[in-house]
């Protein structure tokens, strides 16, 4: 199959996830596009043509494709074609999201040809893979980037591929995180928090709170205050925060998969 183009298709809150879509995107010889489903998600069905090669990225939270994403990728069709998937996480584990990432893929239409766990700097608990993707990251999603190409060229689509991922179906109980981040004395109340919130949790009126119920802890409103006056904070945080670094402080390498 001749592929001509390649769109890179993600969720991505505190810009890691963006970060390792683009890297894989530069690692491919064909025109890319991208689209980031949490700033502009499909709210009606999106078809790519069969000789586009979707390289979907989305962050694991807590072992599953975050919701609001997947709510997306239902609405995204492939007409046969090829696609990567890419599980971003925050150096603990990956658990189920891969494989629900490809079933989402595979119920869309599309061949899934390859796929990766990626590691990225956690988004709540920043020192736990502080600074990934980082150089050997880059490299590693450079070759998989040519490999997935590849595959996607050699991909006979009477006879996909059959990849055999990590994780368990059924899929792992989706949970919340009891986290949520707040504003201090530092807000001056610009709103940005409240416009970049992909599950509505921020009330423009009173940006500092945080709609416990609603939040998802995807940490888009820590990156976007100009201010710094966002973040995870409270004895709770401190007090999770110190396990999970002393948990996960073993850097964890990325992984591939093709069939």
């Amino acid at each position: 199959m001749k592929i001509k183009s390649a769109q890179l298709i993600y969720f991505s809150a505190a810009g890691t996830t963006e970060r390792t879509a683009c890297l894989i995107g530069e690692g491919l010889a064909l025109p890319t596009q991208g689209r980031n489903l949490l700033r502009q998600p499909l709210t009606e069905e999106w078809a790519l043509p069969a000789d586009c090669l979707a390289v979907v990225c989305v962050p694991v939270y807590a072992g599953r494709v975050p919701a609001l994403c997947a709510e997306s990728l239902r609405r995204l069709k492939g007409e046969g074609g090829p696609a990567l998937a890419v599980a971003v996480y925050g150096n603990r584990d990956f658990d189920d999201c891969l494989v629900e990432l490809s079933d989402l893929l595979e119920a869309g239409g599309f061949h899934t040809v390859g796929a990766a766990a990626a590691v990225a700097q956690h988004s709540i608990f920043p020192t736990v893979g502080q600074g990934r993707p980082d150089g050997e990251d880059a490299a590693f999603l450079a070759r998989f980037a040519a490999g997935g190409e590849a595959a996607a060229e050699a991909l006979d689509p009477a006879a996909p591929p059959a990849l055999h991922l990590p994780g368990g179906r059924p899929y792992r109980e989706a949970r919340s995180v009891p986290l949520h981040p707040s504003g201090d004395r530092r807000c001056t109340g610009c709103g940005a928090c409240a416009a970049v919130c992909p599950a509505g949790a921020i009330d423009p009126a009173a940006p500092k709170e945080t709609d416990g119920e609603r939040c998802i802890a995807c940490a888009a409103c820590i990156a976007v205050c100009p201010t710094g006056a966002r973040a995870f904070r409270g004895p709770a945080y401190r007090l999770a925060q110190k396990g999970f670094e002393k948990k996960c402080a073993a850097r964890r390498e990325p992984v591939a998969f093709f069939g």
